[in-house]
């Protein structure tokens, strides 16, 4: 991250010196950022009757069909659903609870739904961010502006912090004063470039693997999800709907998708997850091939100021185990309880506590997203010994009740954290 004084403006694209200037509007909390978490926090504040504006560099469209995560625990849905905002995910979704390994040519199911009372929800990230951005702007009639450019934060170490960007019809630079903003732009957005390097430290964690993201215009193989631990690779089968499929397959961090045409990315398929009674892969076109480097990190704290980072802005949970958007709505549930007690009761206990409180769930995810990695990936490292210690992690997950109970509680994030959730009663 560039060097900033806290006060100072920080953007990743200037604005142009001629712009024109319009006086500064006034709300009490900026939201930068229009995906799951900035959507849930702008939802909070207004179901609050707390005056916020959402600002997004994308178009409605383009956020509502950008293709991302589709697990959901079950303590977020509930939680999304006691303020209303889960009614057509409880309509629409599937439900798992349980998950199957193969590895050495067997097949292995996990009843973690039956271990522990909870399930995933499959509900696609696009689909849940069409329902907040229509429960927020259609419904309650909240303000959101797309396609903004050149945004930039100012005095954010002040209690007037300020919110600068260009109209993208009229080219005029307009700017907004605050209470608070809401930093949830994500991983390149500019929220995070704009936390003083000497005030947050970041973390980072590199796997030294890539994983092929693919969707297939293909119904589900198989009736729940699948992690094929191989010696070529790591592969998984994830449905997304009767008629679309994901699928992963490792390989080189910074590959290139055009170097899996279709034939190769079915064949690899096929053999790494390949198991004895495994029905046939049903294959189809596939729709979307992109490349994941996987790595993590991790902003600590998670605020400065008046400027409060959520989401992907904070911290990053490479997919391995279907964390990120779980975390991202865990900071989103708190954030915005914290931000309607500092406007109506002038207690900024939330917001004081707010990093720390994310944080400690953060880290047990990240913690146990590295240690599945290793199960994952310990086949295929080229290293005997990484082999066999994660199949012996494998084999003790199904053969010790112990061992079971404690994965099947991290891998569905049941009361991970000892103190339950955001909304529980």
């Amino acid at each position: 991250m560039a060097a900033v004084s806290p006060s100072s403006a920080v953007s990743s694209f200037p604005a142009p010196a001629s712009s024109p200037v319009t006086p500064p509007s006034r709300t009490r909390v900026v939201v930068i950022g229009a995906g799951p978490a900035g959507l849930t926090v702008a939802n909070i504040l207004r179901a609050a009757s707390v005056d916020c504006v959402v600002l997004e560099t994308e178009s409605r469209e383009f956020i509502e069909q950008r293709p991302r995560a589709g697990f959901l625990e079950e303590w977020v849905v509930r939680a999304l659903q006691r303020r209303g905002l889960a009614d057509r995910l409880l309509r629409n979704t599937e439900m798992h609870g349980e998950f199957e390994f193969r590895f050495a040519g067997e097949r292995h199911r996990f009843p973690y739904g039956e271990m522990t009372g909870n399930r995933h929800f499959v509900y696609p990230q696009p689909l849940l961010v069409t329902d907040l951005v229509r429960r927020y702007a259609d419904e309650l009639g909240g303000e959101i502006r797309f396609g903004v450019r050149d945004v930039e934060l100012h005095a954010i170490d002040t209690d007037r912090p300020e919110v600068s960007y260009t109209d993208p019809d009229t080219g005029e630079r307009r700017s907004i004063v605050c209470e608070a903003v809401a930093g949830c732009d994500g991983a390149r957005g500019v929220t995070r470039a704009s936390m003083p390097p000497e005030h947050a430290a970041v973390a980072r964690h590199d796997y030294g693997v890539g994983w092929l993201a693919l969707l297939a215009e293909a119904p589900p193989s198989n009736d729940c999800v699948v992690f094929g631990v191989h010696s070529r690779g790591f592969a998984a089968h994830m449905a997304r709907s009767p008629q679309v499929t994901r699928y992963y397959l490792e390989c080189p961090p910074g590959d290139d998708p055009e170097n899996w045409p279709h034939d190769r990315v079915w064949s690899e398929l096929r053999t790494r997850l390949s198991a004895d009674g495994a029905r046939p892969l049903a294959e189809g076109p596939l729709i979307e091939k992109r490349v994941l480097d996987m790595h993590n990190y991790v902003v600590e704290p998670m605020s400065y100021g008046r400027l409060y980072l959520a989401g992907d802005a904070a911290h990053l949970a490479a997919p391995i185990a279907a964390k990120g958007m779980n975390l991202a709505l865990h900071d989103a549930l708190l954030l915005g309880d914290a931000l309607v007690a500092h406007c109506f009761k002038a207690d900024d206990s939330g917001l004081r506590g707010y990093s720390a409180a994310c944080l400690r769930q953060v880290w047990q995810y990240q913690e146990f997203s590295q240690w599945l990695a290793e199960v994952m990936h310990g086949a295929s490292s080229g290293d005997p010994f990484r082999a066999a210690s994660a199949t012996a992690r494998l084999r003790r997950i199904f053969e010790s009740p112990a061992a079971a109970a404690a994965f099947a509680e991290l891998y569905i994030g049941k009361d991970i954290d000892g103190g339950g959730h955001p909304g529980t009663a």
